[in-house]
This record gives structure tokens, C-alpha cells and sequence, in this order.
């Protein structure tokens, strides 16, 4: 594997790297107090500094990069390698509430923009996956539920029953990511449609407009207090005798699981390459507040201990971004599903690490580190959050060891 970066990636790097100084970095405070200033505050999207770097990240060519060659044929994103893509990810990571949605590489629009385009038909496409390119609407995902342990997708109860030329959906969801945005136009649902069926053959995925009778957003949903409006929200929503015309469904039936892994490969790198960057800017908070604040007598970059947490950050920070990048490549030469173990690997060890270094971070600001006064807060409560979504730890871990297992197995041998 080549670590140098081609001209192309170079050239992004250098114009993301300036975007970001530019723009978006003295955006965050302009953001907070228009978002303050908004009676629907998951309406952020409508903010005017929003439009602002969007129109920035269209000039500077910095929009759809994350659709990869391999699911861009057709010229409609920036068509990176996964490669390509993950230092622009990282550098995006360094300010996860602006930086993504200003470049249209927000969750959970990226993961329906790629379902749609691998597997949309061209009116759905048309309908949907154009307006989601241009970022002129938002979308929602709706797979987890309440009542059964989503980790296992293969539970999942909502129902999808066929009735002539539409199909019937009753269930119940939460965590569904994109939801309270009132810019979120469509979601993208998996539940089954033959529960008779052998056990990942059961689900299907399909499209339900938001504006579908039958479909009741119950109550946004928090993260450690965070209402996460960066991501447009996370809502409990019922469906309750929503009828969506059979044209709707992804794929065919009993295609939903297969489809979901498809998605998640991805979405799990990304949210991995934005999480380096995370860590990337509390390791530079850490060292500026340690430079400025002095306790007993000396510079807190004097004290042993903080030095040792510096140092000890900046050799995970390159362990995780080795790791990555040799998934990324993978993914590029072997495709997703290659790639599957380090895929894991790198969706266990990242939240965790980077969850470390945040806490470092936050521990060096002392009582300022939980305040707002620092993204530490907000920072923490995501990668927080990140050991739970796209799978828990737990989850990738027990499908790690029993692919390890297998290797040493007298079959595997």
C-alpha cells in the first residue's frame, strides 16, 4: 500500500485544509447564535451561515465527495476512491456539526444517497436521489426499534404487507436519524415483508415520504442532553397503516438485510474518518490549554502526567489512522465485503480510543471541558454515542472472534 497522496487528493487536501480556516472553523460561533435564534432548533439546516458554506464547499469543489468510484458511474459525486476520501473525512471530523453537512457528507443522507444509487430505480432516483445530491432536501433512516434488540437487524417487526399496487406498513421506530429536520423530505425504512422467510430473507427496504398519513413523529430523541441537530435530529416515530405505492420498495423483497449491510460498510469507515479528526482537534485543545494554564507554580505542558497523555494520544491517533486507511484500500481494491474484518476492527477501535483522547482533552480543561465553552462536551457525547450506532462494540467484536476462530479451526487450517 502506497501512503503518498496522488495530485488529486493533494490539491482537495490543501482546498479542504483552507475551506475549513476560511470558513468553517470561524462559522461555529455564528452557527450557535443562529441556531439559538431559530424557533425550531432541528431547522438548522435553515440557517443562513448553512447556505453560506454550502454554496463555499459547490465553488471550491468540495460537495459529494464521499460517493466512491466504484458507486458513481455517472459523474453525480466527486467519485474519490475510499482512499482519496479519508483525509478530506478527517480534516471534516475536526468540526462534525458544520464541516460535513456544508459539503453534503452529512449522516444520514450519505448512507440513503448510496442505497438510492446502488439500488434505486431510475424514477426513484429521480425523485429522491437528485434532490438529496443537490441538498435540497433531507432524508431519515428508520431500521432501529424500540421493543426488540436492533443490534440483531433480522428483528426488526415493523411490517410490509402487499395490498394490490401498494404496500401497508404498521411499526413502531426509534433513533430513526434525520427524522425532526424539517427539511427531512423521505425516509428510508426496513421492515419485512415475508417473516416466513429464511431469517435474512425476511426484510425489505422502501421508501416512505414523510408526508405519508399514518406516519406520527412521537418525540425527538437526546444524546446525553444533545438534541444532535447537526445530524437533523433522532425521532421515535409510529407508522401506523401508511400506504406507499409498491413502486416505492428498494430492490426486491427480502433484499433489505443485504441491502443494509451495504450500506453500513461504508457509513462505518466514515464515521471513523470523521472520529480521527475529532481526536485530531482535542489533541490540539489539549496542548494549547496545556501551554497556556499554569497550576503549582508551572505550565500544565510541563507536568508529566499531561505530557504523557499527549504522547501517548498522538501514537493511538496514528495507530487508528494506519488501521483505517488500510480498510479504506481494501475497500477500494477488494470491495466491501473483503474488507469485512477490518471494517470491524476499525468500528471497535476507533470510538474507544478516540473516546480516550477526548477525555484527556477534557481532563486538561478541567471544569471548562464540560462546559460549552469547548466542543469537548458535544465532542465526548458523540463518540460516545458511536459505540452504540452502526452496531455495538459488543456485537463486532463476537463476529471478529468467531471469523478468528475459523482461521485457526481444523477446517479453517
Amino acid at each position: 500500500m502506497d501512503f503518498s497522496f496522488d495530485s488529486r487528493t493533494k490539491a482537495l487536501v490543501s482546498e479542504m485544509e483552507d475551506f475549513m480556516a476560511s470558513h468553517v472553523l470561524p462559522a461555529e460561533s455564528v452557527f450557535d447564535d443562529q441556531l439559538a435564534a431559530l424557533d425550531d432548533r432541528f431547522a438548522w439546516t435553515r440557517t443562513p451561515v448553512v447556505g453560506e458554506l454550502q454554496a463555499e464547499a459547490r465553488r471550491r469543489g468540495l460537495w459529494n465527495l464521499f460517493l466512491p468510484v466504484s458507486a458513481d458511474p455517472d459523474g453525480v459525486g466527486a467519485g474519490l476512491t475510499n482512499v482519496q476520501y479519508a483525509p478530506l473525512a478527517e480534516i471534516s471530523g475536526r468540526s462534525g456539526n458544520l464541516a460535513p453537512a456544508a459539503m453534503n457528507c452529512a449522516a444520514p443522507d450519505t448512507g440513503n444517497m448510496e442505497v438510492l444509487h446502488l439500488f434505486g430505480t431510475p424514477e426513484q432516483k429521480e425523485q429522491w436521489l437528485t434532490p438529496l445530491l443537490a441538498g435540497e432536501i433531507r432524508s431519515g433512516f428508520a431500521m432501529t426499534e424500540p421493543a426488540v434488540a436492533s443490534s440483531d437487524a433480522t428483528n426488526v417487526e415493523t411490517s410490509i404487507v402487499r395490498d394490490g399496487d401498494h404496500y401497508v406498513i404498521n411499526g413502531h421506530k426509534w433513533w430513526t436519524t434525520g427524522a425532526m429536520n424539517p427539511d427531512c423530505a423521505v425516509f428510508i425504512l426496513m421492515g419485512k415483508t415475508d417473516p416466513e422467510a429464511s431469517r435474512h430473507r425476511q426484510q425489505s427496504m422502501i421508501l416512505v415520504p414523510r408526508d405519508t398519513p399514518g406516519v406520527e413523529v412521537v418525540r425527538p430523541l437526546e444524546v446525553f442532553g444533545y438534541d444532535d441537530h447537526e445530524h437533523g435530529g433522532h425521532a421515535e416515530i409510529r407508522f401506523t397503516d401508511v400506504r406507499v405505492p409498491v413502486e416505492n420498495l428498494i430492490g426486491e423483497e427480502g433484499a433489505g438485510f443485504a441491502i443494509a449491510q451495504a450500506r453500513l460498510g461504508p457509513g462505518r469507515i466514515h464515521h471513523c474518518m470523521r472520529s480521527i479528526g475529532m481526536a485530531e482537534r482535542a489533541v490540539e485543545l489539549m496542548c494549547t490549554r496545556a501551554s497556556e494554564r499554569v497550576a503549582f507554580g508551572r505550565p500544565l505542558a510541563q507536568q508529566g502526567v499531561v505530557r504523557d497523555w499527549i504522547a501517548q494520544s498522538r501514537v493511538e491517533i496514528e495507530q487508528l489512522r494506519l488501521l483505517v486507511l488500510k480498510t479504506a484500500w481494501l475497500m477500494d481494491t477488494v470491495g466491501t465485503r473483503g474488507a469485512h474484518t477490518e471494517i470491524q476492527a476499525i468500528k471497535i477501535a476507533t470510538p474507544q480510543v478516540v473516546q480516550t483522547i477526548v477525555d484527556r482533552a477534557i481532563q486538561a480543561h478541567g471544569a471548562a471541558g464540560v462546559s460549552q465553552d469547548t466542543p469537548l462536551a458535544m465532542m465526548a457525547a458523540g463518540i460516545r454515542t458511536l459505540r452504540l450506532a452502526d452496531g455495538p462494540d459488543e456485537v463486532h467484536k463476537n463476529s471478529l472472534a468467531k471469523a478468528e476462530l475459523k482461521r485457526f479451526s481444523p477446517a479453517g487450517r
